[in-house]
C-alpha cells in the first residue's frame, strides 16, 4: 500500500508533524541508552525534547528504518537481564542537542522517502543546525 504523503511511514504512520517544534525553546532533554557490559550505545535509541511547556517530542527510529517523530513522555528503563539494560536518563553532553540547550527552534525541515517515509528531520537553533536521521535501523544526531 503506498503512503497517503511523503514522510509517511507505512508501518507506523505519518506521527507528529515536527512543525510544532518552531517557536519552541528547548528545555531539556532525555535520552534512552542500550547498555550491555557497563558500556553505553554510541547512539542514543530515542531521544525527548523538552520544551518550554514541558511538553516532550520523541525522536527514534522505526525498526523499518523510518524517523519517527510523536508527542510521548519518557518511558521507564529496561532491564533485558542478559541482553542488558536500556536506561533512560536526563541528557548533560551525549548528543549534539545540549549545545542549544536554552535555544529556540527557528525551522525544521524533513526529508523523506515514498517507501519508507520520513528518513530525517534538521532542526534549526539560533546557533546552527542538527539532523536527526534513520540510518540501517540506528537513530543518528549530528550536527551540519
Amino acid at each position: 500500500m503506498e503512503s497517503a504523503r511523503l514522510n509517511e511511514c507505512p508501518l507506523h504512520g505519518a506521527g507528529l508533524s515536527p512543525d510544532h517544534l518552531v517557536g519552541q525553546r528547548l528545555e531539556g532533554i532525555v535520552a534512552s541508552w542500550h547498555r550491555q557490559d557497563g558500556e553505553a550505545s554510541s547512539c542514543p535509541l530515542d531521544v525527548w525534547l523538552i520544551d518550554g511547556n514541558g511538553i516532550a517530542t520523541r525522536v527514534t527510529a522505526g525498526s523499518d528504518w523510518c524517523l519517527i517523530v510523536e508527542r510521548s513522555a519518557p518511558y521507564e528503563g529496561i532491564d533485558m537481564e542478559g541482553a542488558g539494560r536500556v536506561e533512560v536518563v536526563p541528557v548533560h553532553d551525549e548528543t549534539p542537542f545540549t549545545a542549544h540547550l536554552g535555544e529556540t527552534v527557528l525551522a525544521v525541515r524533513e526529508e523523506a522517502d515514498a517507501v519508507t517515509g520520513r528518513l530525517a528531520l534538521d532542526i534549526t537553533f539560533e546557533s546552527g543546525r542538527l539532523r536527526c536521521q534513520s540510518w540501517a535501523g540506528e537513530l543518528r544526531l549530528s550536527t551540519c
